[in-house]
């Protein structure tokens, strides 16, 4: 436990540095939010019925921005090797390092989210509805996220394929997630529903995202 906690305050600190790519994510999120009202107009009825798919577009695109750093700067290092030869089970590190990646990125998202909801002229039943969904589903997309980082780790360019190999991947956790979001302000559909099928993608990511990333990582890099 104690090299578990020394790896996920390390990550985190790495994350937190300038140029360690926590923030990046955050701008990018603001970029594309505040963006979208002049690209939609001034119609305020329809930012509040697109701002939930926009905010759930926005946090999915930010958090593929910081991916490629998950395994890359420690395969770099040397460091990724020394997880492989260690110890302590890879997928345990993959899991705390996915932990640290969504401390650090997804979880400023969420914190973000009301406030930029306000610019989508969001009612404040929709901006808590958008926050819990994100809350839960942020996760998810992180850790599906760890498969791809670790098929890319030693490939040249890897970073550039990255997103198109995980973005199909996140499909199920936008679409119920913005399902959910909707469902809570406007139905038919109860928001429990879409909200608890959510909740199993998420569940199921993090139980199925340590273990093939482990897996990838040990046979790329033999």
């Amino acid at each position: 436990m104690s090299a578990l906690s020394a790896l996920l305050v390390r990550d985190v600190r790495i994350a937190l540095r300038v140029g360690g790519g926590a923030m990046m994510g955050v701008l990018f999120f603001l970029t594309v939010v505040t963006l979208m009202p002049f690209a939609l107009g001034p119609d305020l009825a329809l930012l509040r019925r697109l701002g939930p798919a926009i905010l759930w577009i926005g946090a999915l695109l930010a958090s593929l921005l910081a991916l490629d750093r998950l395994f890359s700067a420690d395969h770099d290092d040397g460091s990724l090797d020394l997880l492989l030869m260690g110890r302590v089970p890879i997928e345990l590190a993959v899991a705390v390092k996915g932990l640290a990646h969504w401390l650090t990125t997804g979880l400023p998202l969420v914190v973000a989210a009301p406030i930029l909801g306000l610019f989508l002229n969001l009612e404040p039943k929709a901006i808590a509805a958008v926050v819990l969904t994100l809350l839960v589903g942020t996760p998810a997309l992180t850790f599906i996220g760890l498969v791809g980082a670790g098929l890319t780790v030693a490939l040249r360019r890897g970073g550039l394929l990255l997103p198109v190999l995980v973005l199909p991947l996140t499909v199920p956790v936008l679409i119920f997630g913005v399902a959910a979001s909707n469902a809570a302000v406007v139905g038919p559909v109860p928001f429990g529903t879409p909200f608890t099928i959510l909740c199993a993608l998420t569940l199921m990511s993090l139980v199925i995202g340590p273990f093939a990333a482990g897996a990838t990582l040990r046979h790329g890099l033999e």
